[in-house]
């Protein structure tokens, strides 16, 4: 049976649909947390109807962490942002308490992402895809990675013009390595395995809430939109098409520090088992 949180964020997405053209405040400038919240609800109520478990009805503290954990993490975007200006939000000026609309905004991103991956994991969509042989993975090519990863931290803010992509690579690089060697699930981890599953689909559940993320703020009063050197061309929504590529290294971004956090704390079976 579909469960019942599914029916309201339903009705929580049809609503803020309907809002974005008739524009009744104040649910027009608070649209994103309440979107976001309807399809969280929306996707947990299908990931559990398909295996009977799920993020929200078996670990509902882990997906309150999820939410806190989300917040701060795209504030250490927002602070990269600061020196290469590659977004910029417009239309917030309605809005009463800002701080508690960009911390709820924020806190949406990783829930959504893992409930997406969740979902596509239920679906098996990618369980029968494997690499073809098995790689070693030697210190060496850690060290490297790592020393990428700080390069890639730090190139953005000393050429923004030209190294800015490097940022959805950055806490990747860094973090996974780290997590590799600490035993945590990592994006090494599962290709020294040969197993493609929660990698495609983490890259998948990017390239999905990246198309909805552009897609709803398209239609919204407090938005936000883009400035990127070079590449500002051919627009799907706000977004220049080539800056869609950026979700797919973001999608593992995601997955690197959520684990890199979590095993700062705990040490228990991880959410995506193989």
């Amino acid at each position: 049976m579909f469960r019942k949180y599914g029916f309201v964020g339903i009705i929580l997405i049809v609503l803020i649909e309907m809002n974005f053209f008739l524009k009744i405040q104040p649910f027009a400038n608070w649209y994103f947390p309440i979107i976001w919240l309807g399809y969280i609800l929306v996707v947990d109520a299908m990931v559990y109807q398909l295996r009977k478990n799920s993020i929200l009805s078996n670990n509902p503290l882990q997906l309150i962490g999820m939410f806190i954990l989300s917040a701060f993490f795209w504030y250490a975007f927002e602070l990269l942002n600061l020196g290469v200006n590659n977004w910029t939000y417009i239309g917030t000026e309605g809005i009463l308490n800002k701080n508690l609309f960009t911390f709820l905004s924020f806190s949406t991103i990783l829930p959504a992402f893992f409930e997406t991956v969740e979902l596509l994991r239920s679906i098996h969509l990618f369980d029968k895809q494997k690499l073809k042989r098995k790689y070693k993975i030697t210190k060496r090519f850690l060290y490297i990675m790592f020393f990428f990863g700080i390069a890639s931290f730090f190139l953005p803010l000393i050429f923004p013009k030209f190294a800015f992509p490097l940022i959805w690579l950055s806490f990747f690089l860094i973090l996974d390595p780290i997590n590799y060697l600490y035993k945590q699930p990592s994006i090494i981890g599962h290709l020294k395995d040969r197993k493609l599953a929660i990698p495609m689909s983490l890259l998948a559940a990017g390239l999905i809430l990246g198309f909805f993320w552009e897609f709803w703020n398209f239609w919204a009063i407090p938005k936000w939109i883009y400035n990127i050197p070079y590449l500002d061309f051919f627009k799907i929504f706000e977004m220049p098409i080539l800056g869609y590529l950026g979700y797919l290294p973001f999608s593992f971004e995601l997955y690197s520090m959520y684990w890199f956090v979590r095993g700062l704390f705990i040490n228990k079976e991880h959410l995506l088992a193989d």
